[in-house]
């Protein structure tokens, strides 16, 4: 990986995730990240927070958030937005646990591409305000404003698919 591809800034997070019934003959529950913890939780992944009617919370596992200086207009973007958020990715496990935590992300386009995996639970959760003041902070030391530069298109060339002739006749 070139040091430009590293993370600036690794932040560890926990994640809280809801198990609700669900009211479908096809599924027995839903499954959604609600809620990021600024901090690793001393406690074991798939830990019950709270149990309330047919709903569950659990304290699913850590992730980290990694914040990269060349994403800096994203996370800008997300700040200035009414409602800042960060994107909890489960993704489908093998284990005991029908969910593993692969990822959160402050970044809306990083989060909107782990949708394209079908199978992830993507979810835009409420940023903590102690979170919100650290990406903050992150963005005011590395954000170099980039002038748009709109490419020129080149002309195009009408015979470039036309038939031609060969020596012996044609193609």
């Amino acid at each position: 990986m070139s040091p430009a591809a590293l993370p600036s800034l690794s932040i560890p997070v926990g994640v809280v995730v809801e198990r609700r019934k669900a009211a479908s003959p096809w599924a027995d529950f839903v499954w959604r990240g609600i809620a990021v913890l600024p901090d690793e939780p001393a406690t074991t992944p798939w830990t019950v927070l709270r149990e309330q009617d047919d709903t569950t919370l659990f304290y699913a596992g850590s992730a980290a958030i990694e914040l990269y200086p060349s994403e800096t207009a994203r996370y800008r973007d997300n700040l200035a937005s009414s409602n800042p958020s960060l994107w909890t990715v489960l993704t489908p496990s093998e284990g005991v646990w029908p969910y593993a935590v692969a990822a959160v992300t402050a970044d809306p386009a990083e989060g909107e591409g782990f949708t394209e995996a079908a199978d992830n639970l993507v979810e835009a959760v409420p940023m903590p305000e102690a979170l919100l003041e650290v990406i903050e902070k992150f963005v005011a030391e590395h954000h170099v404003e980039r002038e748009f530069v709109k490419r020129t298109r080149r002309r195009a060339d009408p015979e470039a698919l036309a038939r031609r002739e060969h020596e012996g006749g044609q193609e």
